[in-house]
């Protein structure tokens, strides 16, 4: 597809939106329209002249032309004109309208604080496009997160911490994670490095006054650590923050070739909280589809293990629309994950990254192709999480998503996991430590949010770790910044 983006700034909105109507579609973007040499398949035309919004569409389908005044919201008049031209030409009409952001539950909230909850849902009907049902589930979501948020202050911050390592990488994987097969030599090395960096991050939040609420190890899959590693790097964290109003501690034990009792006692007798222990499916043909080397029965005992040690709030993750999932096993999935009761349930739809191998390797699954099959999937994992008591309280989006759809957290009353939403509505600062970890330092007293990044992948993280220590100096740097506002 070539998008034209004519005297307008807008052309990461609009490739967005384009990528919403055409998921499989390479948008090629270009500003001058001479610089198509050669007629396409697709174009799409998007320009303002004179205070005129244009769009065009031509395809093997036809031509759609749209013209509107630019009004006042300039962004938002061409991407609603371009919404409906999109809509009417392809004939689909997006479960989440025009929204393209990751983030939907704080555009949401920030529409509440200005309108009220009743006037930012109407906006999100009618000024979004937002369905019905999506918009209920926002305002849902929006609900649950209230005793979270509410009591957020303006020192307050999460800890996360990456362990970038797995038995091998998922087919649909585009996080920065590397198979321990290629890595293995690396992690005595990174785990080193990674404790002497908690430690100074520690030492960051000491100075600045902040106070820590949630904790959270992901990656990757950190029980890829041993027992001893994950003991060590825990205590660490025990002995160099202040814990005194941390409400959760998450750990991901992820993938049940990598949980043993000695691992789970570690994580219990360290403090952890919460862990997820993540099937993505109980099928076995798929798990084999999407290159997890255990079965669907290793998942199940492995959450019994858990369950024995001594976890009593445990997260399972799944996926819909992976290859060789049908709706019927997706719901056996479902009933199966309901059995276990697990405290969390959070249900991704697959989103098909340009890094991952399904992408790469031309593979398009059934139910990523088929909007309406991974809308039923949906469907039910939401009427029977409800009905087995749990309700959403995080949710956000990404780009080339099976049916244009969410990932949604639903939790049992009293077990919401404040450090999701802390990171996906980005209400708090998270301050982040290891290969891929994004610190994104929140201020107080706006919405600005500022990110300092860690080198993505563990070989750099290793040979570059000076210049890490270097840039969470910019931590203090910042906060000084934000607090120069009020003075």
């Amino acid at each position: 597809m070539y998008l034209f983006v004519i005297d307008h700034p807008y052309h990461y909105e609009a490739e967005n939106l384009c990528r919403v109507f055409f998921p499989f579609d390479r948008v090629v973007t270009l500003h001058d329209p001479a610089e198509a040499q050669a007629p396409q398949s697709r174009t799409v035309y998007t320009a303002v002249e004179d205070g005129v919004c244009v769009v065009r569409i031509r395809d093997e389908d036809g031509e759609t032309a749209r013209t509107a005044p630019q009004g006042e919201e300039g962004e938002y008049s061409l991407m609603a004109l371009l919404f409906g031209a999109l809509r009417d030409h392809t004939g689909k009409t997006p479960r989440w309208g025009m929204l393209t952001g990751i983030h939907p539950i704080k555009l949401l909230r920030q529409l509440t604080e200005r309108f009220g909850a009743a006037e930012a849902e109407r906006l999100f009907r009618e000024k979004y496009f937002v369905s019905a049902e999506k918009a209920a589930l926002a305002a849902r979501t929006l609900r649950s997160q209230a005793p979270v948020t509410a009591d957020v202050g303006e020192n307050d911050y999460a800890l996360y911490i990456s362990v970038p390592f797995c038995p091998t990488r998922c087919a649909y994987c585009s996080f920065v994670s590397q198979s321990v097969e290629k890595t293995k030599k690396q992690i005595p090395q990174y785990h080193a490095l990674l404790l002497e960096e908690i430690r100074a991050t520690a030492d960051c939040a000491r100075q600045l006054g902040l106070r820590l609420r949630a904790v959270y190890v992901g990656g990757g899959t950190p029980t890829t650590f041993s027992a001893e590693q994950l003991r060590s790097m825990l205590e660490t964290v025990r002995a160099s923050f202040d814990l005194s109003a941390c409400t959760e501690f998450t750990v991901e034990a992820g993938r049940p070739d990598t949980i043993d009792r000695d691992k789970l006692t570690a994580l219990l007798e360290s403090g952890v909280t919460r862990i997820s222990i993540n099937p993505q499916t109980l099928q076995d043909n798929v798990l084999e589809n999407i290159g997890r080397r255990h079965t669907a029965q290793q998942t199940v005992e492995a959450f019994r293990l858990a369950r024995e040690v001594g976890f009593t709030n445990i997260n399972m993750d799944l996926i819909v629309g992976l290859p060789g999932d049908t709706y019927e096993s997706f719901c056996d999935t479902i009933e199966q994950v309901l059995a276990l009761d697990p405290e969390n349930v959070t249900v991704h739809a697959l989103a098909l990254k340009r890094s991952s191998r399904i992408t790469q390797s031309g593979e398009i699954n059934r139910a990523h192709a088929d909007a309406a099959l991974a809308d039923r999937m949906m469907a039910y994992a939401e009427k029977r999480l409800a009905e087995h008591g749990l309700a959403p309280y995080y949710l956000y989006r990404q780009s080339r998503m099976a049916g244009n759809l969410e990932n949604t957290g639903w939790a049992k009353p009293g077990f919401v996991c404040a450090y999701n939403i802390f990171t996906m509505d980005e209400t708090e600062t998270v301050l982040a430590c290891g290969a891929g970890g994004v610190s994104k330092l929140k201020d107080p007293y706006s919405e600005d949010l500022t990110r300092i990044f860690n080198f993505k992948y563990s070989y750099e993280y290793i040979s570059r770790y000076g210049e890490i220590l270097k840039r969470k100096e910019g931590i203090g740097r910042q906060y000084e910044q934000f607090r120069k506002r009020i003075r």
